[in-house]
């Protein structure tokens, strides 16, 4: 045992690493002593619930605080109480320091699988058996900093002084005390030295369910098992296979789709508002998913969440994780799936967060050639340590299982697969083999989908990746990276430039139009138009269309008709359906007043119906991501700027027809190569008149004839009205 000099001065500067081996019951020159660390106590007596042991006064040995005394060897295995004076203040507590096997408990599970890990570790509410047989109720916490010097919980429950909680470090790495009496609601942080015994700042939980917002950025104790689910139902109906079900996604920034109509508007709009407003907004316009700008929590609002630093705790703006939980059941019962943007490929430098967390990197790289994001001034995962990998592969699980989430669209994949990603010659450090990629993020991208996947076959996993790396949402024994879908990137680009053409030259650029078809099912692709297009200097969506008014609009109305037309997943970031000129501002709601306008109105009809039409008809989605689903009618009508192509159903013998003409010339009497001698009937035209468009007359059946056109044994003849899309179906 130390000597008392040496022990003092730990406990006054907070420097002990090791307290189970100082306080508590502690075996000494034959006899027991039981000793308690409390500053600022100026007396201290030891109850027991057993009426037959005597109450014990402790004797100080310290000034500072520490206290101790013999002790009869009969009250070992009995859980006792601690009863401090200070001054005119009593209060009483059961010491912390005599549950050392509780505290341990988490260490034993957490790295056999990723699932133990927020399980364990964190602030867990349990309940522990003393040897005794006493239920003793309270929060153990369990947080990994291998190469601290020290570390202690501190709260409101010990006035935030990092002195009177030290934590006992264990061969793992990880810090522990198991804590009685806390409760849900507890907020706390851990007070961390590095290796030479210097403060470092606050530091929130790595795994806090639940957290405050600025100042404090401190985690809270939260309990996931108050909250009762009621998406039994919609779990059931996810079973289906989620590549032949439409799938219609808005994606959403929760802080900025609208704002309170009240005397507070800069407030947002909570869960629990959101739930009661955007669900409603959804299911009318026809979307079968949300997808979430990321909800872990984040410091600063500009990020719109993609610097998160609370993992595993939903942003408290706008609730606790119990409200959050609401509004994901909400939408589950409503028939909305949930899908969150999740970002496991940096994370910022703010100081109560992850970076340089007990002084030395524990979770970024070392070296800023792979520890550093230029673009985006934050830290990058150290893909290759393994508590790093279970971390965030756990994180992943975290979310499905706790918060029922349908779907993670992996941010930044693209950032994480290659060493060179944004850095010039000289500022990357190449792999084993000499080359660019990152074998440690690839391997953790297909352990993290290996995991989804086994655990929560139903839900999905979507990469934002914007390069042509091979396979990403093919399976893993097929070489790929395991996701269940890809952005279609090069869709977006190429099909973006060409529409923001004018007209007249865009026959100088159809292969942008049409290449996408090319490569359209060697991954299983969303198509999509999210908040990157609208922002930075982009314009909105009716921004990038050439011509007048009218013209603008019938652009944005034909564009969104070929979209939801082409295979592929659909996504569409809020307020495009609005037609907003402005792009979109975070710190505003969108331009809802535009709806009184007949020209934005119309272009939320639009949306409306395509949304409908797709979720209505087969073929539109259930051969998404197969070759047998489409065929070209004619691709090769540049001097017209027409395309035209056939989607197939599989379920049921069904074709849609889908001609898209953009250029503001109508085209009568327009022949069509179809397939059979089957009527055509209209499903929808984007030119009508209730969206704003010319209302020029077009067929509402066509029966075709027997001439050969376009390499078909039939055809049809046409009306296409100026800068429009139109849709017919064939029901056999």
């Amino acid at each position: 045992m130390q000597q008392e000099p040496q022990i003092v001065q730990q406990f006054e500067q907070a420097k002990c690493s090791q307290p189970f081996s100082q306080l508590g019951v502690i075996e000494s020159e034959g006899e027991l002593l039981l000793r308690v660390w409390r500053p600022k106590a100026a007396s201290i007596t030891i109850t027991w619930e057993n009426p037959a042991f005597d109450e014990i006064s402790l004797l100080p040995v310290s000034a500072s605080g520490l206290f101790q005394a013999a002790i009869p060897r009969e009250c070992v295995n009995h859980v006792y109480r601690v009863n401090v004076t200070e001054g005119e203040h009593q209060y009483k507590y059961i010491d912390p320091y005599q549950f050392r096997e509780q505290a341990y408990h988490a260490v034993h599970f957490i790295d056999s699988t990723p699932f133990n890990l927020f399980q364990q570790a964190g602030a867990q509410l349990v309940t522990v058996e003393a040897q005794n047989g006493e239920s003793i109720d309270g929060v153990r916490y369990c947080v990994f900093a291998p190469n601290a010097s020290a570390v202690s919980v501190i709260g409101d429950f010990n006035q935030w002084d990092g002195r009177v909680h030290p934590m006992e470090k264990t061969s793992m790495g990880y810090w522990v005390l198991f804590i009685p009496g806390m409760a849900e609601g507890e907020r706390y942080k851990y007070q961390v030295k590095d290796s030479r015994g210097y403060d470092l700042p606050h530091k929130a939980d790595p795994l806090g369910f639940s957290a405050e917002q600025y100042p404090s950025h401190a985690s809270k104790v939260y309990n996931h098992e108050n909250y009762t689910w009621g998406d039994s139902d919609w779990l059931e109906k996810r079973k289906a296979d989620k590549y032949t079900t439409p799938m219609s996604i808005y994606e959403v920034h929760l802080g900025s789709w609208k704002r309170p109509n009240d005397e507070n508007a800069a407030r947002y709009l909570s869960y629990k508002e959101l739930a009661d407003n955007l669900i409603d907004y959804v299911s009318d316009m026809g979307y079968t998913h949300v997808e979430l700008l990321p909800i872990s929590e984040f410091p600063f609002d500009g990020s719109w969440g993609y610097q998160p630093v609370g993992m595993f705790a939903p942003t408290s703006r706008f609730g606790d994780p119990d409200d959050f939980k609401y509004f994901v059941d909400r939408c589950h019962q409503a028939g909305i799936g949930v899908i969150i943007d999740w970002v496991p490929a940096h994370f910022p430098e703010d100081g109560h967060g992850l970076a340089r967390f007990d002084g030395t990197c524990v979770y970024e790289y070392e070296d800023p050639k792979k520890g550093w994001h230029p673009d985006w001034n934050s830290c990058i995962y150290d893909f290759g340590k393994e508590t790093v990998r279970q971390f965030l592969v756990s994180n992943a699980l975290y979310w499905l299982d706790k918060f029922h989430i349908d779907g993670l669209r992996v941010d930044a994949v693209a950032s994480m697969l290659y060493l060179d990603y944004s850095r010039n010659d000289g500022e990357w450090i190449p792999n084993v083999d000499g080359g660019n990629e990152n074998y440690e993020a690839i391997s953790l991208l297909r352990w993290m989908n290996e995991e989804v996947y086994k655990h929560f076959p139903d839900a999905m996993t979507i990469a934002e990746e914007s390069t042509s790396f091979p396979k990403v949402s093919r399976p893993l024994f097929d070489g790929g990276l395991g996701f269940g879908f890809k952005w279609n990137m090069g869709w977006m680009h190429d099909s973006l430039h060409y529409i923001a053409k004018d007209p007249a030259y865009r026959n100088y650029h159809h292969g942008d139009i049409t290449f996408s078809m090319v490569y359209a099912f060697d991954e299983n692709f969303v198509l999509p138009i999210s908040h990157d297009e609208v922002v930075h200097g982009k314009g909105s969506m009716l921004q990038k269309m050439p011509g007048d008014e009218w013209q603008q609009t019938a652009n944005l109305r034909c564009y969104a008709g070929f979209m939801y037309g082409h295979p592929g997943k659909k996504l569409n970031f809020m307020g495009i359906e609005l037609g907003q000129s402005a792009e979109w501002n975070h710190d505003s709601e969108l331009d809802w007043g535009l709806l009184k306008f007949d020209r934005h109105a119309g272009v939320q009809s639009v949306y409306k119906a395509l949304n409908h039409l797709y979720r209505d008809t087969p073929a539109l989605y259930e051969q998404d991501h197969s070759a047998d689903g489409f065929a070209w009618i004619d691709h090769g009508n540049a001097e017209q700027s027409i395309v035209s192509f056939v989607r197939n159903a599989k379920s049921i013998k069904q074709k849609v027809y889908v001609i898209s003409n953009f250029t503001p010339v109508p085209r009568e009497k327009f022949r069509v190569g179809v397939d059979s001698a089957q009527t055509l009937t209209l499903a929808l035209n984007t030119d009508d008149e209730a969206f704003w468009g010319s209302g020029m007359p077009v067929i509402a059946e066509a029966n075709p004839q027997k001439t050969p056109w376009n390499d078909r044994e039939y055809s049809v003849e046409l009306t296409i009205p100026p800068l429009a899309t139109i849709f017919y179906v064939v029901n056999e």
